[in-house]
């Protein structure tokens, strides 16, 4: 392998890759890797969190500097925080032992550095994966709420808008 091309391995943006897993009712275990380190959390259907996540990563692309989504793990919170400068996003993950806590109270168990399109990717990947293996009606059964489609389908739209617009 010469120089270069193994250069272009070492500046290459790492994978991202998400999973949300039904864990009996109401409950999901979410995964998140960068193919440098990977963190789960765990979500309640006490709050959105689905919908959150979608909401949050549609707004990045939309253009915003910076989002949150809380997951509910009660009395655990894990909080995702999306930083957007340019093309790039640093999002951290923090662990807090309760929601009303300050991000300061709370552990970073997880960061990386992507660009806007690959966490776009990544997040819609996710759900079209969960919309085929539950189904929309296995979903809110497992879940207890329905499918995310709306949020989804928001996010694929502005997504192909970002990506086909040369100046983004």
């Amino acid at each position: 392998m010469s120089d270069a091309s193994s250069h272009s391995k070492t500046v290459a943006v790492a994978d991202l890759r998400l999973v949300w897993t039904l864990n009996g009712h109401g409950w999901a275990d979410c995964s998140i890797a960068d193919g440098q380190a990977d963190a789960e959390v765990t979500a309640s259907y006490i709050t959105s969190a689905p919908e959150d996540l979608l909401t949050a990563v549609a707004r990045l692309v939309s253009g915003e500097a910076e989002t949150r989504v809380q997951f509910e793990a009660e009395p655990t919170a894990f909080r995702w925080i999306f930083y957007r400068s340019g093309n790039d996003v640093w999002i951290r993950l923090l662990q807090l032992p309760d929601d009303a806590k300050h991000d300061n109270a709370g552990t970073e168990i997880w960061s990386t550095q992507q660009s806007v399109d690959a966490v776009a990717r990544a997040v819609i990947r996710c759900f079209d994966e969960v919309a085929t293996k539950y189904g929309e009606s296995g979903y809110r059964g497992k879940w207890g709420e329905h499918f995310p489609r709306t949020e989804l389908e928001a996010l694929r739209s502005l997504w192909r808008t970002h990506r086909s617009d040369p100046a983004a």
